[in-house]
């Protein structure tokens, strides 16, 4: 049997155990990512001139990040991998990409997509002035520019991330406001119990909460009427907690809910969808051995379903090991089996994530001229309208009227969003208004012209 062509999407840690993976059973793969250097989001490497040590950048996970660094680094001689090239299409077993403004194209005969995971962001009045940012973005910063986003930063949301990033930031010595969390103890209480499935993960994260509040930064869970205020750029963050109006002063703001899988080339390339009532998110499907829908097409980490980064390295692993055993190689069932009673207990630590982290029903509520699409400068108010105008019940007819999810970033940073609105607006289940259907570019690109070099 001739040895496949493979081409892997995404250098996070899902992207690098799948290219390890293959590796070690002979196997080459073409690697291709956006960033100059690989590890993802969360392994993100920083410049060569950047001299803070592995401690500093990536505390209780430094020792991860550096085994992903040097493993990545240990397969240059044996993978094709491409950094700084952007895969923006996939069709007909081909990779449309973009490297240093120029266009190329990558045959396959199997695609791994590990495109891991992006901030899931709920539209509050005020999140688009200057000086708001995504927690990810806040996250970037620190890590790769060794910068804060604001001289006083308040963080605000939902999920692990908001305490994660609020920690990093004070720890490097920056100015934290507050941390306002839309979950209640309540929901956290109701979730304890299941999330001692990983002791270990669970400990990090009581004690970035502890470390904060032992530090004196303000916590507030069960946070409501969420507003950033300001004029020109952020001045205080607003909120409502147990009947009382409060406020925050602040020059920035880190914001998001959660995590929301990066879907679009997985859409692209055919895969079949399923609604997730606990992340409330339409996912790729995948059996066990990571393959999709569409055969020879596997989906590792984040990019398929939130998982994490330990969850991410394993299931890039097994889809390395799949792929190996289908095209000859010998199945090394002990090792898969392992791996999947390790996921196994990630699967159930992760759903009792999503029910201590719930995601705010707060849309209904929305004033109607805060901006809900961004790109397109749509307002809650005219998204209602439409709606109410056009008996809309569905997403992409929605887009064809109100052109949400036309812009820059295909409806990455509003989908999810309006799609809640919708279904509130004409009193359906979210599941039932579909999802936005995935277009190339999946990011914006550079449009060739005349005359051009």
């Amino acid at each position: 049997m001739a040895d496949p062509a493979i081409a892997i999407v995404g250098a996070g840690p899902a992207g690098i155990r799948a290219a390890e993976a293959l590796a070690r059973h002979g196997l080459a793969a073409v690697l291709v990512d956006e960033a100059p250097k690989g590890g993802g989001q969360i392994y993100r490497q920083a410049p060569d001139v950047f001299r803070r040590p592995y401690s500093a950048r990536y505390g209780f996970e430094a020792r991860k990040a550096r085994a992903l660094h040097e493993a990545i680094a240990r397969l240059a001689g044996a993978i094709d991998y491409r950094s700084s090239t952007l895969a923006w299409n996939v069709w007909d077993r081909k990779l449309d990409t973009l490297h240093d403004g120029h266009t190329g194209r990558i045959g396959f005969d199997v695609l791994v997509i590990a495109a891991g995971a992006m901030d899931r962001i709920l539209p509050l009045p005020g999140w688009t002035l200057p000086g708001v940012y995504s927690l990810g973005g806040a996250q970037i910063a620190l890590k790769v520019q060794g910068c804060a986003i604001g001289r006083r930063v308040a963080f605000v949301g939902t999920g692990p991330l908001l305490y994660l990033v609020a920690y990093q930031y004070a720890k490097a010595g920056a100015r934290v406001a507050a941390v306002l969390d839309t979950s209640s103890a309540a929901d956290k209480r109701g979730a304890l119990s299941a999330m001692g499935a990983e002791p270990r993960t669970l400990a990090k994260g009581l004690y970035y909460r502890a470390w904060l509040g032992a530090h004196r930064i303000a916590i507030e869970e069960g946070a409501t009427d969420l507003a950033i205020a300001g004029d020109g750029g952020v001045r205080e963050l607003r909120y409502r907690r147990g009947g009382i109006d409060k406020s925050v002063d602040c020059d920035a703001v880190g914001l998001g809910f959660g995590l929301k899988p990066e879907t679009q080339l997985a859409d692209l390339a055919g895969c079949a969808f399923r609604f997730d009532r606990d992340s409330r998110q339409w996912l790729p499907e995948r059996n066990a051995d990571g393959e999709s829908s569409v055969p020879n097409v596997y989906l590792a980490g984040d990019g398929a379903r939130i998982g994490g980064a330990d969850a991410a390295e394993l299931w890039g692993e097994r889809v390395g090991l799949a792929i190996a055993a289908r095209f000859g190689r010998p199945r090394d069932a002990v090792r898969i089996a392992a791996i999947d009673a390790r996921l196994a207990r990630l699967a159930k630590f992760r759903a009792a994530l999503e029910r201590a982290f719930p995601i705010p029903s707060q849309l209904a509520a929305l004033a109607d001229d805060t901006i809900l699409c961004r790109c397109e400068s749509i307002r809650v108010g005219q998204a209602k309208a439409a709606i109410r105008d056009f008996a809309l019940v569905e997403m992409n007819r929605m887009k064809a009227i109100t052109r949400i999810g036309m812009g820059r970033c295909q409806g990455r940073m509003c989908g999810l969003a309006a799609a809640e609105l919708l279904a509130a607006q004409c009193g359906r289940d979210v599941a039932s208004v579909g999802r936005l259907r995935g277009q190339p570019p999946v990011k914006p690109i550079p449009m060739p012209w005349a005359g051009s070099p």
